[in-house]
């Protein structure tokens, strides 16, 4: 099985997360930085991931509203996600309700400092959006 990389798109940094090659397990990569707003940027360093990892599949948080409801932060998420597709990606847009709090429990729980959290959040979210995906492709393992 290929590997798949996980996104999870803020407005200043892209949480990135990759699969193992049997895809069951999802682990941290890096945290994408970039200028606020200035998606290009977060863009190029995504395309440069993908064709660095050799992955054809990515699985993109989508930022629903807790009612379903997409917003503004989704919509940014579904433009990223067609202009993957038109790059020749195949793309998952992945319900991420919650994800970011899931993530902050679990470095809570783990004693993580402020400062380190605040570094690896991110990538953390990621891990759990592809994790989920992961999970549901395998059977619910």
């Amino acid at each position: 099985m290929a590997r798949i990389i996980g996104l999870d798109l803020g407005s200043v940094t892209c949480g990135v997360a990759i699969s193992d090659a049997t895809g069951l397990v999802a682990r941290t990569l890096k945290t994408i930085r970039f200028p606020s707003e200035d998606y290009d940027i977060c863009f190029d360093e995504v395309l440069d991931l993908l064709e660095k990892n050799q992955v054809k599949k990515v699985v993109l948080g989508l930022p629903k509203h807790m009612n379903g409801d997409i917003g503004t932060r989704a919509e940014i998420s579904i433009q990223f996600a067609e202009e993957l597709k038109k790059e020749g990606y195949d793309v998952t847009l992945w319900d991420e309700r919650l994800t970011t709090v899931s993530a902050t429990r679990i470095l809570l729980e783990g004693d993580v400092s402020r400062k380190k959290r605040k570094k690896i959040i991110d990538q953390l979210a990621a891990v759990e959006i592809l994790q989920g995906y992961l999970d549901q492709q395998n059977g619910g393992v």
